[in-house]
């Protein structure tokens, strides 16, 4: 049983919770040093990004998914605000969640 990859699993399922390395290196009984070596060793690159990527994966998802408010769709992906979400997607994505949904979401059927 491999901590990193039990914690990756644990974490995936709380993204919209606070997920700071402190936090996930105790869910894999590993100092943050360790847990953060180990953790970039796996996947090539830092707990943070990752959560960050996560994140922002679980917004398109829901984006595409949900009619819910970019509000909501925020807080359902563990940004702190809405606006916090908009720069994600500005840095990572090149565009806003309102455009994003507008592009990804298939149209309702009438």
């Amino acid at each position: 049983n491999d901590p990193v990859t039990a914690t990756i699993e644990w974490a995936s399922a709380r993204l919209h919770e606070d997920l700071p390395v402190e936090r996930l290196a105790a869910q894999a009984l590993l100092s943050p040093r360790q847990f953060s070596r180990q953790f970039k060793a796996r996947t090539g690159t830092s707990p943070h990004q990752w959560v960050l990527t996560q994140r922002t994966a679980l917004a398109q998802r829901l984006l595409e998914t949900t009619d819910d408010p970019v509000e909501l769709v925020a807080r359902g992906a563990g940004f702190a605000t809405a606006a916090a979400l908009r720069l994600r997607f500005q840095q990572a994505l090149r565009t806003s969640p309102q455009a994003y949904r507008r592009t990804f979401r298939p149209p309702t059927a009438a």
